[in-house]
Parts: structure tokens; C-alpha cells; sequence
């Protein structure tokens, strides 16, 4: 099947005439009939009621107008994902990373790096499921991805089973939190022995902090049960709606404490919450020049921060 022929029928479905149809697509009448003809031939089925004026669509039609449609963008979608791919050169090194991420980490930890080196940066901060990321980087769409890590997140398995290299470059915490109520305090907290279910604020099942947030609801036994009000996405949604009051819900230490400090947040338990691993991952057999100098700075900024932290036992 020709691609032509598929913008040929959505002209003429637009245009509901022959001429006006094949004035569009520059050709003239008889060519452009001939290649409408050459698509229903394709298809066995009249997609076109020619009896009709303007023309119609006969129901097989209408069925294959919505599926032409899907793939002249899965198409175009195709083309412009494959000239991105090209159009990437030595001097531009692809980011994908999450919007808390790259608000936070990314900008102490590796935007420094970055223009300390004359590199450039494309950086898609996006709302993926966890999994697009690991395929994004599986497919090298992009260079390098800057997410977080936990033992529950298995959507970055297959990166290890890969050889996928991998530098921790910092940690977080991953902490519950709830608006601060008149006097101090959490507005929402455990209580033993309340039949209340306590309003909880959600990541959605195609967020990477979901399995976290799981991990840790089942790991200590709370006195209470939760009551999921909104799942979402994005850590920035979960704040935003915890600070109107919504409920309580667990957000990287990195994305609030500064309104922790203010005293608009507050952490509802401590035991509640868990570390998190800022990582970056990227395909070892990447051979762009940029990108391996970037991996040498990050890993030496690495090395140095370990050897600045004060060995154990050792007075601050």
C-alpha cells in the first residue's frame, strides 16, 4: 500500500469531490481517481459511495478513514523520530528524565557538568510510563536517562540484565508528608485504633515512584488504612495537591523541603519513609565522543564527593 494513497483518501473525504480532492494533492482528476480505485483494489472493499453527492463513505469506509488516520501519524511519528535520531550529532548528547528530576538533580549535579564541558544537551523532560524511559534508551532515542532508584523498581531490570552502565550520583529521600494543620503538625497522621481511612495521594501505576510508594505501605504495617483519592503521575501533581489539603503522600525530600522548612509541609512518620538512588544509565556501546566525556566528568565528580564525606566515626 502506497502513503499516497492514504493522504489521497483523506483529501478526498475532506474535499468530498474528485476534483477539488485531486487539486489539492496537485495531480489531476483521472490520476487521482486511478489511485483512489488502486486502494479499495488493496483493500478488496468500496470504501467511496460514489452515488451520493457530495460523496460519502460506505461503512467499510468509515472503519478505514480511522485506521488511515492512525497510521499516517504513526507514520509521520516514525519520520520525525528517525531524523531526531540522525539530526543528533558528537556535539549534543540526548537527556530523558522526569520533570521532578530535572528540577532538582539534574541541575546541581549534572547541568554544572555540562557547561563546564562546552556540551550541548537535548533534554526531553517527560510525563513517560517508567518503561519508556528504559526503551527510549534501548532504542537510543536518547543518550543518557537520569531517574531514580529503588530495590522495587524492576521496570530498570532489564537495563541490568543488558550491562547497561549505570553511577549513583546521589541519594534522596523518599518521605510521606501532609500540610501542616493550625498549631504544628501534620494535618493527616496514623492513629492506632481509628476506623477512619486516612486519605492518601497517589502516583499513578505508570509512575516509577508507584512501586515505592507500595513498597513501603507494605513493609510497615501501618494502624490505619489508606483511601486513595487521586493518582498522578507526576511528584510536582502529588505536592501541589497535598499542600491544598487533599491528603497525605510521599514525595522525594529534594522536591519539599523547602516547604518543609517553611512549615507548610510536614512528615507525617519517619519510619515511613525510604532512600532513594539518583542514577544516570546510558548503552555502553554508545561510541559518541561527547557522551564518553561526560561519563569521565560524572564519574570523577563522583569520586570526589565520596572522598569529601566524613568517614564513619569521624567527628563532623
Amino acid at each position: 500500500m502506497d502513503i499516497i494513497w492514504l493522504r489521497d483518501f483523506e483529501a478526498l473525504v475532506a474535499c468530498k469531490n474528485f476534483s477539488r480532492a485531486a487539486e489539492e494533492r496537485n495531480v489531476s482528476q483521472p490520476a487521482f481517481s486511478r489511485r483512489i480505485r488502486a486502494l479499495e483494489n488493496e483493500i478488496g472493499v468500496r470504501l467511496i459511495n460514489r452515488e451520493t453527492l457530495p460523496l460519502a463513505l460506505t461503512p467499510a469506509g468509515e472503519v478505514f478513514l480511522s485506521q488511515a488516520r492512525i497510521m499516517l501519524r504513526t507514520y509521520e511519528e516514525t519520520i520525525e523520530r528517525c531524523q531526531t535520531i540522525d539530526a543528533a550529532n558528537e556535539n549534543i548528547i540526548r537527556f530523558a528524565t522526569s520533570q521532578s528530576l530535572y528540577m532538582t538533580h539534574y541541575k546541581s549535579l549534572i547541568a554544572p557538568l555540562v557547561q563546564k564541558g562546552g556540551v550541548d544537551t537535548d533534554l526531553n523532560s517527560t510525563s513517560w510510563a517508567a518503561d519508556q524511559f528504559v526503551s527510549a534508551l534501548q532504542q537510543s532515542y536518547c543518550d543518557v536517562i537520569l531517574t531514580y532508584w529503588h530495590p522495587s523498581m524492576e521496570f530498570l531490570g532489564p537495563l541490568e540484565v543488558a550491562n547497561f552502565e549505570y553511577l549513583t550520583l546521589s541519594t534522596d529521600r523518599f518521605v510521606p508528608v501532609s500540610r501542616t494543620k493550625p498549631g504544628g503538625g501534620p494535618e493527616f497522621r496514623f492513629k492506632t485504633g481509628s476506623k477512619e481511612a486516612i486519605p492518601l495521594l497517589s502516583y499513578g501505576a505508570v509512575s516509577a515512584l508507584r512501586a515505592v510508594q507500595d513498597f513501603v505501605l507494605v513493609q510497615a504495617v501501618t494502624p490505619q488504612k489508606v483511601l486513595i483519592v487521586n493518582q498522578n503521575a507526576l511528584a510536582n501533581s502529588v505536592k501541589a495537591m497535598i499542600l491544598e489539603g487533599f491528603g497525605m503522600g510521599w514525595l522525594p525530600l529534594s522536591l519539599c523541603k523547602t516547604e518543609l522548612a517553611e512549615g507548610r509541609l510536614a512528615i507525617v512518620e519517619e519510619r515511613l519513609a525510604t532512600d532513594l538512588e539518583i542514577r544516570v544509565y546510558r548503552d555502553p556501546k554508545n561510541n559518541k565522543g561527547t557522551l564518553h566525556d561526560l561519563w569521565t566528568h560524572l564519574l570523577q565528580d563522583q569520586r570526589s564527593r565520596q572522598r569529601q564525606r566524613p568517614k564513619r566515626g569521624a567527628p563532623l
